[in-house]
């Protein structure tokens, strides 16, 4: 069986990571995020990315990656 790849997009701060990180759950699933802004480092402002160590336990691949 081909594995499943569901996306999830819409406007900033719409609750996209949240729902994300319940599907992966409920799926046994996993998380990447490929937000163009949240991969930066310092760059809270203005991109809504997630507060809190859930974030750093729920999503495997993605988040601040580059200074």
């Amino acid at each position: 069986m081909k594995p499943k790849v569901t996306a999830i997009v819409g406007p900033t701060a719409s609750g996209k990571t949240g729902l994300g990180i319940e599907v992966a759950k409920r799926w046994n699933g996993e998380v990447i995020s490929i937000d163009s802004r949240q991969v930066y480092r310092g760059m809270d402002i203005g991109t809504a990315k997630p507060e809190g160590t859930w974030v750093e336990s729920e999503i495997k691949k993605g988040g601040s990656i580059k200074d």
